[in-house]
């Protein structure tokens, strides 16, 4: 076994002790998902959610008195397509969107014009493996499928953003994406957003997190006195780091009890 597999069997094994650990009845458990629960798809709608995987979840969900969330990329609808018939509480679209209880989402963001979005949507035009994810409040333009557009993406979001000066925007980096969106929208501020309504409010916060777009949710945890834990590879201020989804999948799947 080379030093790097055993350091991450060892590092997986840490991640594992510490959520076997865990009492539901007191935590807040918020869980990213591409990447975290389910494995990486070449296109986001290509994902795979196992059914023993949402019996874990609806199993904790009961379990912790609700105080369990995704907290995502991915705006609500899309997630609730995904874990149907699952409706679980949801920071969506890196904290644009928040549902504490079923049929109640904040939506606090303004929507990109129309002009921007369609702008940003012509990467298409000089590279048909790059996939537009168009949410209304932001636009993804995922390039796994095409890695040698990469910099010529980088440059088309660039002089999208020039042309719409006068729109205040950002671009959220991701695993072979360029997101445009507004500013101060990320995940970070949606937890903590999040954990002011109960039953999320005065229990610890335990994210797990896989992406750069985690890094905001890690920053805040230890203002909530919170634990983070990363997948595939560490990140500042982690507990642990759990080897693969599939790990994440089994840790969760021990805690419920399924």
């Amino acid at each position: 076994m080379t030093a790097s597999v055993h350091d991450a069997a060892t590092a997986n094994h840490a991640a594992m002790e510490i959520f076997r650990a865990l009492d539901v009845r007191t935590i807040a458990l918020l869980l990213d998902v591409d990447g975290t629960l389910v494995d990486i798809a070449p296109r986001p709608d290509e994902v795979h959610v196992p059914d023993d995987l949402c019996r874990a979840l609806e199993r904790l969900l009961e379990r912790g008195g609700g105080a369990l969330a995704l907290v995502s990329g991915r705006p609500i609808h899309d997630l609730d397509r995904l874990f149907a018939p699952l409706r679980l509480p949801v920071v969506g679209g890196h904290g644009a969107e928040l549902r504490v209880r079923a049929g109640e989402i904040i939506s606090p963001v303004e929507p990109l014009p129309s002009a921007l979005r369609a702008a940003l949507a012509r990467s298409q035009d000089f590279d048909p493996g790059i996939v537009v994810e168009d949410k209304g409040y932001s636009v993804g333009l995922h390039y796994r499928n095409a890695p040698q557009a990469k910099e010529r993406l980088r440059a088309h979001v660039a002089a999208v953003r020039a042309e719409f000066a006068g729109e205040a925007t950002e671009v959220l980096p991701g695993k072979a994406l360029f997101e445009v969106k507004r500013p101060g929208v990320n995940k970070g501020n949606g937890v903590r957003q999040l954990m002011n309504h109960p039953p999320f409010a005065g229990r610890k916060p335990v994210f797990i997190g896989d992406d750069v777009t985690d890094e905001a949710v890690f920053a805040i945890l230890p203002e909530l006195d919170g634990v983070g834990l990363s997948v595939s590879h560490r990140f500042e201020g982690v507990a642990g780091t759990f080897h693969s989804p599939g790990e994440v999948r089994r840790a969760l799947k021990r805690l419920a009890g399924t």
